[in-house]
C-alpha cells in the first residue's frame, strides 16, 4: 500500500473521530444532567434535583418536573461563566475544523497541491486539538468544582454530585484531542517535508568563470598568429585606378 493512501485512510479515520467528539461535547449543551442529587423522604415520593450551565431543576417521583434558569447572570459564580464561554468556544473552533478538514483531505481533492491540502489540514488538527482542550478544561473544571463542594464538610449547602453530560462530554474532548493530535502530526511532517523538496528542487545559476591559466595562454595564442596573406578590400580599389591608368591605346594616324 502507497505511503498516500495510508495517508488518506487515517485522515478519514481522524475525521470521523473528531466530528463524533464535536457532536459529543455539542449534546452537552442541552443536556440537563450535569449534576444532580437525590433527596428521600418519610412519605413515599423522592425529590430529584439537577442542574447544567443554564438552569436548575427538580422533579418528583410522580415524573413532574420544574425548571428555573438563573435569575441574574451577573450574580452567577465565575467558574460558570468560564465553562459557558469555553464550550462555546471548543463548539466553534470544531466547526472551523471540520471544513478546513474537508477541503485538506486527500480524498476530497478540493485544496490544490499536496503541499496546500498538507497545511491547511494541519490547520483542521490545530483547530481540533484547540477545541478538545478548551472542552477538557471547562468540563473539568466543572467537576472539580461539584467533587471539591460534596468533600468539603464545611459546605452546608445541598451537595450534587458528578450528571452524565460531565462523562459524555470528557469522551467527546479526549476524541477531540486525539484525533487533533493526529492530524497535526501526519499533516505537519507532510508539509515540511514537501517545503523541504520544493527548496531543494529549485534550481541554482552561478556564472562560470575560466581559470587565468586557460585565459593567458588563448591570449598568447592570438598575440603570435602571423598576419594574414590575404590582400584587404581597399588594397584592390587602391590598384584598380592604376591599372587602368597603365593601359595605351593606340591611335590610327589616318584618322
Amino acid at each position: 500500500m502507497k505511503y498516500r493512501t495510508v495517508i488518506m485512510y487515517t485522515e478519514i479515520g481522524c475525521f470521523v473521530v473528531c466530528v463524533c467528539g464535536w457532536i459529543l461535547v455539542c449534546s452537552t449543551l442541552p443536556t440537563d444532567y450535569w449534576t444532580y442529587s437525590e433527596v428521600e423522604s418519610i412519605v413515599l415520593t423522592t425529590a430529584s434535583y439537577f442542574s447544567n450551565l443554564w438552569k436548575d431543576c427538580i422533579s418528583d417521583s410522580t415524573g413532574i418536573s420544574d425548571c428555573k434558569g438563573f435569575p441574574s447572570m451577573l450574580a452567577l459564580q465565575l467558574y460558570i461563566h468560564l465553562c459557558r464561554s469555553l464550550i462555546i468556544i471548543s463548539i466553534i473552533l470544531g466547526f472551523f475544523g471540520a471544513i478546513l478538514a474537508l477541503v485538506g483531505m486527500k480524498c476530497t481533492k478540493i485544496g490544490g497541491t499536496e503541499i496546500i491540502n498538507a497545511r491547511v489540514t494541519f490547520a483542521a488538527g490545530l483547530n481540533y486539538l484547540l477545541s478538545g482542550i478548551c472542552a477538557m478544561f471547562a468540563f473539568s473544571w466543572y467537576g472539580d468544582k461539584v467533587v471539591s463542594e460534596f468533600k468539603n464538610p464545611n459546605y452546608r449547602a445541598q451537595k450534587f454530585e458528578l450528571g452524565a453530560a460531565l462523562f459524555v462530554g470528557w469522551g467527546g474532548s479526549t476524541l477531540l484531542i486525539c484525533g487533533g493530535l493526529v492530524y497535526s502530526i501526519f499533516a505537519g511532517k507532510e508539509g515540511c517535508r514537501s517545503s523541504h523538496e520544493n527548496a531543494d528542487a529549485v534550481p541554482v545559476y552561478t556564472t562560470y568563470r575560466a581559470p587565468t591559466s586557460y585565459i593567458s595562454h588563448s591570449a598568447k595564442r592570438a598575440s603570435i598568429l602571423p598576419p594574414s596573406p590575404i590582400p584587404e578590400r581597399d588594397g584592390r580599389k587602391s590598384r584598380t585606378p592604376s591599372r587602368i591608368s597603365s593601359r595605351t591605346y593606340s591611335t590610327d594616324p589616318y584618322v
